[in-house]
């Protein structure tokens, strides 16, 4: 028969060679690795221009309290230092010409400046331990009829009108020596708060005064002084981060 023979499919004999897949030519051997970069080294190029040493100079009147912004400058700007400037808010406005700004007190007029306004103080009442105007929490100009009420000479305040104040037989003075006075029972002074605070002893106290003026602490800087340092501080003090746009 035809049939005879053969063997049967799928049982390939004990010496019979088993039939392998062959691979694909592209799959028996891996592709090639692509060749690895390698940085060019340019011995002629020219180094980096580094910046010139700068400091940036900052006024500050008496009582302003710039250390966060200053803060916030150190982890910006690591490379330029601060100076901190001791400003008499009488001499704010001439300073201004060696400075990259400053911090000051308002009003303060010069066509020649910009000025951005950054927060008002509250004034308040500073007399010796003793004096009885300390037994109220606040006061109010006519709480001070009778009383003798110094005007420094750094008067951060300005004219205040107190009918019915005593006017001082001795001549005026700074803020430190006023309240140094007040402490002795010699008279009282009206200063913002952080005047009060920074001069502070343990026989003077002081009670805000209610309907007293405000003093409006600002940054100021010459117009024609608008160096990027100087822009980098303005961002600050309006809360941007170094990412934000201008």
């Amino acid at each position: 028969m035809a049939t005879q023979g053969r063997r049967p499919a799928g049982r390939a004999g004990k010496g019979s060679p088993v039939r392998r897949n062959r691979a694909a030519p592209a799959q028996r051997f891996p592709a090639p690795k692509p060749p690895k970069k390698t940085a060019k080294v340019v011995f002629d190029a020219p180094e980096a221009e580094s910046e010139e040493p700068r400091t940036f100079r900052l006024g500050v009147v008496p009582g302003a309290t710039p250390g966060r912004w200053i803060d916030a400058w150190k982890q910006r700007m690591p490379h330029v230092p601060v100076e901190l400037v001791p400003v008499q808010v009488a001499d704010q406005n001439a300073a201004l010409d060696d400075l990259d700004a400053a911090l000051v007190r308002l009003p303060l007029t010069d066509e020649n400046l910009h000025v951005i306004t950054l927060y008002d103080e509250v004034p308040v009442v500073v007399a010796s331990i003793d004096s009885h105007l300390l037994a109220a929490d606040e006061l109010s100009i006519a709480d001070l009829a009778g009383e003798i009420v110094m005007t420094p000479t750094d008067d951060p305040l300005g004219p205040i009108d107190i009918p019915g104040a005593l006017v001082p037989a001795f001549a005026p003075m700074p803020v430190s020596e006023g309240i140094a006075t007040a402490a002795a029972g010699t008279g009282i002074m009206v200063v913002p708060m952080s005047l009060a605070r920074l001069h502070h002893r343990k026989d003077v106290d002081h009670r805000r005064l209610v309907d007293g003026p405000t003093s409006t602490v600002a940054l100021a800087w010459r117009r024609d002084h608008t160096t990027p340092d100087v822009e980098t501080f303005i961002g600050i003090v309006r809360g941007r981060t170094s990412n934000s746009s201008r």
